[in-house]
């Protein structure tokens, strides 16, 4: 399967004629531009966490999150998205019938752009956008979930999705890839392309890669909050 790599996603933007939002959205992204702005408005609620952790706030592009939606088509139940930024993933999952839709974001800021994006397109009530970090958020009885992180936080994020979900659940992560993990499904091209995984068959994958016939959920999860944690 044709994955790319995060290195090989950073050479499509350089590659690509983005214009003048673009190079603002990338600047913005990696922190090399409009840090002020980011400090003094969009980072409240970030001082507590790792820099590391930290994700500046970069949204989806029509491209992306069309590409997200198409390989959550035919799914059902609900719908959890890690670092909801201004909402769009989780307003478009509602409007293909997933629910509950509900976005985890730190940000202040963003949880009230997106309950107003959501006000202003007739979806208050329809969906929920709840301030909380995403690290403590209970995960074990989502069928979906939806991730736009970095890298850095992706591998540290797959123990506690691994860990934490049912069986049935499928992840998707929109921009990056998940480092360890191997997609069952991939949608779009370069920088718009979008991953699914099913959990049942990663873990399996991960049991056989470590030579065990089952894994204790339990352990794995607890491993993984010290990690979290430390």
């Amino acid at each position: 399967m044709d994955d790319n790599t995060p290195d090989e996603v950073f050479a499509e933007f350089r590659s690509r004629d983005l214009g003048g939002w673009g190079v603002a959205q990338i600047a913005a992204g990696t922190g090399l531009a409009v840090y002020a702005m980011w400090v003094g408005v969009l980072q409240p609620g970030f001082r507590k966490v790792p820099l590391r952790l930290q994700v500046p706030y970069m949204p989806a592009s029509k491209a992306q999150v069309g590409n997200v939606m198409t390989l959550l088509k035919g799914r059902k139940g609900g719908l959890v998205d890690l670092g909801s930024g201004d909402g769009r993933i989780v307003l478009e999952a509602r409007q293909q019938g997933l629910t509950p839709a509900i976005g985890y974001e730190l940000n202040p800021w963003l949880v009230r752009l997106a309950r107003f994006k959501a006000w202003r397109a007739g979806y208050h009530g329809k969906v929920s956008y709840r301030r909380e970090n995403l690290w403590k958020v209970d995960l074990t009885e989502c069928k979906n979930v939806t991730v736009f992180l970095a890298p850095s936080v992706l591998s540290l994020l797959q123990e506690k999705l691994q860990a934490e979900l049912p069986d049935d659940a499928l992840v998707v992560a929109g921009r990056f890839p998940f480092p360890d993990w191997k997609p069952c499904r991939t949608e779009g091209m370069g920088v718009d392309r979008a991953w699914a995984y099913n959990i049942k068959a990663q873990r399996q994958h991960t049991c056989k890669k470590n030579g065990t016939v089952t894994c204790d959920l339990g352990h794995d999860l607890t491993e993984g909050k010290k990690t979290l944690e430390s």
